[in-house]
């Protein structure tokens, strides 16, 4: 796929990876171990990443990662990922997860959480993110303006040693 101006849309970053969770997936309490969750997410955000920049690409933070309900046995988990925003090294990808109930096929919202990916190189240094993003769709241009807010957070937060 040929691309101008160096520009993607974020549909071409869009991945989607789904699981069945697994006695090994589960903790004590018999739910998905959360631990196990952020792994298959940061999985699933670098994919998109690799996909929008054609690099590699590594994880450097994790924005607003909020459990909002428990996965358990046998349900089925899909992860879905996106770019948001991309900066010249860097780009935010956007993780939502879901666990489908078998017998409507309904997603219902596990959690959400905003990634950073950085383009490097094989040595591992930071290079610049070859294809800037176009958001298209309303949902998209307000998910751009919600990663400049993010982006701000971060810096002052940072500042102040967090």
């Amino acid at each position: 796929m040929e691309y101008e101006k160096g520009i993607k849309k974020v549909s071409d970053s869009v991945s989607e990876w789904m699981k069945c969770v697994q006695y090994e997936d589960i903790n004590g309490s018999g739910r998905l171990f959360g631990g196990r969750l952020m792994e298959w997410m940061d999985e699933v955000a670098g994919i998109a990443a690799l996909r929008h920049s054609g690099r590699l690409v590594t994880t450097v933070a994790v924005d607003n990662l909020k459990f909002k309900k428990g996965a358990f046995i046998n349900d089925v988990v899909v992860i879905i990922s996106r770019v948001t925003y991309v900066g010249n090294t860097s780009m935010e990808v956007r993780v939502d997860v879901y666990f489908e109930d078998r017998e409507t096929g309904r997603r219902h919202m596990i959690n959400r959480a905003y990634f950073t990916e950085v383009c490097i190189d094989n040595e591992g240094h930071p290079v610049p993110v070859p294809y800037g993003i176009e958001p298209e769709t309303e949902s998209e241009k307000a998910e751009y303006e919600g990663a400049l807010k993010r982006i701000e957070m971060r810096k002052i937060r940072r500042a102040e040693g967090y």
